[in-house]
Parts: C-alpha cells; sequence; structure tokens
C-alpha cells in the first residue's frame, strides 16, 4: 500500500495552490504577483517581494544537516505548523484520532481538538522514569480509529528520552494503520540517534526538526518536517501558499550552515555544563524532593510547597514553567537552563525557602 492510503480521501487527488513564487522563484522583473515595485522603507529591503515557498538555500542545508534528500524536506513555520499540518491531512475530523503519550507537549492535543479530531492517551509510566508504554500505545492504535501517534524525543516536559529500538518498534506497529511522527525538538542535546534513516525503511515515519532550541532562533519560527517525499508533496498541498517570511528565511539561511553549526555545538556544551551544574545544586536544595534525568536544555523537578516557591521567584521576576497539573507530575517545575547568572539568580531564591 501506498502511506497516502492514509491521508483524507478528498485530499489525495487535490492539486496545491500555484502561487506566483512557486512557478517562477528566479527572474529579473517580477510582474506577476501584484506586489510593490517599491521598497518603501529602510527596513523593509526585500520585503516588497513575496518569499519562495520553500527557500531554495534553506532546503539545501537542511538537507545537508539531517541527511536526507531534498525531496524528502518541508520547511515550516517551527515544528508547530508540520504538527497542524499532519492532523489536516490525515485525521479526519469527527472521526478520527491522533495518540499521544502524556505527559507530552500540549500542541499535538491542541492541534487534533482544533480540528474537532479526537485525542487517545496512553499516559507515560511516571513508576518507571517515564516509560514509554509501546506495547499499550500499539494496541490502543490497533483498536481505535487512530490516524497519527506522537512521541516527543526527548519529551516535553520531562526530559527524558527513549530508545531508538522502542521507536523502530512502534513504526512496525503501526505500518499500514498510523503516522508516526517523532518530535526531535530538543534532540541536539542529547546523545540519542535521530529516527531520520528509518524514514527509508518506514515510509510512515514522519520527523519533526526546529530551529527554536539549540540553534537559538525561536523567534525566526523556522523548523522542518522530514518525510517520505509522497507525505512532504501532500503537505505541499495543504500548507499556506507563503510559510515562511523572507525576514526568517534570511535569518535561518545566516547560521544555519557549517559555520552556524559549529556555534550552535559551542552553545550546546555551554548549555548541558551548566544543566549539569544546576541538577547538582538543586539537588542539594532543601525545597527540592527531586530532580529528574534531564536529555534536554530544561530540567524538571519536584518541589515540596511548589506553589510557595514558584511565587517567590515570580515576585523577583523569575518565570518557571508550573508543570504540576499533568500526569504524573505532582508538585512538579520545569526549569530552563539559562545563563549562569540566570540560573544563580534562581538558586538564590530557592536557597531562602525552607522545604
Amino acid at each position: 500500500m501506498s502511506v497516502l492510503d492514509l491521508a483524507r480521501p478528498h485530499l489525495r487527488g487535490l492539486k496545491p495552490y500555484s502561487s506566483a513564487r512557486s512557478l517562477a522563484a528566479e527572474a529579473d522583473v517580477y510582474l506577476d504577483a501584484n506586489e510593490s515595485p517599491r521598497v518603501l522603507f529602510e527596513a523593509s529591503e526585500g520585503l516588497n517581494r513575496y518569499p519562495a515557498p520553500q527557500p531554495p538555500a534553506l532546503v539545501r542545508e537542511a538537507s545537508r544537516f539531517y541527511r536526507a534528500p531534498a525531496e524528502r524536506v518541508l520547511v515550516t513555520r517551527g515544528a508547530d505548523e508540520g504538527i497542524d499540518l499532519l492532523v489536516r491531512a490525515f485525521v479526519a475530523p469527527g472521526r478520527e484520532e491522533v495518540l499521544i503519550a502524556p505527559p507530552t507537549y500540549g500542541v499535538y492535543s491542541v492541534a487534533a481538538r482544533l480540528n474537532d479530531c479526537g485525542v487517545r492517551e496512553v499516559p507515560l509510566d511516571a513508576a518507571r522514569a517515564f516509560a514509554l508504554g509501546v506495547d499499550a500505545m500499539l494496541a490502543a492504535a490497533r483498536s481505535n480509529p487512530v490516524k497519527l501517534v506522537f512521541v516527543c524525543q526527548p519529551n516535553n516536559p520531562t526530559a527524558n528520552g527513549f530508545p531508538l529500538a522502542q521507536v523502530e518498534a512502534l513504526a512496525a506497529g503501526l505500518a499500514g494503520r498510523a503516522l508516526l511522527v517523532v518530535d526531535e525538538a530538543y534532540l541536539e542535546f542529547s546523545d540519542l540517534p535521530s529516527a531520520v534513516p528509518l524514514i527509508q525503511r518506514y515510509p510512515h515515519l514522519v520527523v519533526l526538526k526546529t530551529l527554536s532550541k539549540a540553534w537559538g532562533l525561536a523567534g525566526a519560527r523556522c523548523g522542518f518536517l522530514l518525510a517520505d517525499a509522497d507525505i512532504v508533496n501532500l503537505m505541499q498541498t495543504v500548507r499556506a501558499p507563503y510559510p515562511i517570511s523572507a525576514a526568517a528565511a534570511r535569518g535561518a539561511e545566516a547560521v544555519f550552515n557549517a559555520e552556524g553549526e559549529a556555534a550552535m555545538r559551542r552553545s550546546v556544551a555551554a548549555i548541558l555544563a551548566e544543566r549539569a551544574r544546576l541538577e547538582t545544586r538543586l539537588r542539594a536544595l532543601k525545597c527540592v524532593e527531586t530532580v529528574f534525568p534531564s536529555a534536554a536544555n530544561f530540567i524538571l523537578a519536584r518541589l515540596k510547597g511548589k506553589d510557595g516557591a514558584f511565587a517567590a521567584l515570580k515576585a523577583k521576576g523569575i518565570l518557571i514553567r508550573d508543570r504540576g497539573t499533568e500526569p504524573g507530575l505532582k508538585g512538579c517545575v520545569r526549569v530552563t537552563v539559562g545563563l549562569p547568572s540566570e540560573n544563580d539568580a534562581l538558586l538564590e531564591i530557592l536557597e531562602g525557602i525552607d522545604g
């Protein structure tokens, strides 16, 4: 069977919107898209023209860095757009579902509900360090109208990763039934292998990437959907006509290259060193009950008197994320690893709290 047999039927023969720039991205004179021929403001140089829907230089750099053929690369507005596109293309509203393993990234369920799709949950096993329930997930996918299965690798907010063998077991078990979507937003902060090479063997496997985390480009809103060429072509049908702004593309192209990669690696190393220091210091505090192992650029910790600690930090202008309402995370907060001075400010407040 074709992986497109899993897509919503009415999309399979639908032709994508042909924007002016998708038909001809480079020319000397542009009289085809009803744009302004004039640059009106100094800061808007080049912004009077529509951007390429898929910036060629950015696609090339993504193909190089992620070791995926260009036809398997779709540039998106962060990983979030990739999530939404997949839900809209593969999950029938009112009839089909996505499967998630909470606690996990909230946009998976939000995107499903925005599109009137069901959300099936197989929680991580909090008693086993938030282990992934592969067998239970496959059973749920087989007994319910599940079309997308999301796995965040490493997981947000628990910060742990899953063995690639488990990811592959999910992919193998979902063949012909549903797409497996592996969100690797935080992978650069771990020693986990990417699932991208598995796409060759499992055409129903999709990997999401982003420049928002390790690359320090959260404001550019640039990410990538890596998948079988048939899926990428289908995404071209459901994406916006001009999804990536020219400014975002320029910003990403300026750093998403070999030189930028070296800078990113240095930044990641600094963050990992600070993560280790922060973990050690947090474990020594009276108000901290548990510091969970992290494979990301943040730390999940369980606090004694969480609400009081949260309020004390907020009063000093320090914001962390309360995760105490999520399954298995009672009393937990998520702390992003900041600069040394920022981490010291956090520790100073927590040291003054009697647990």
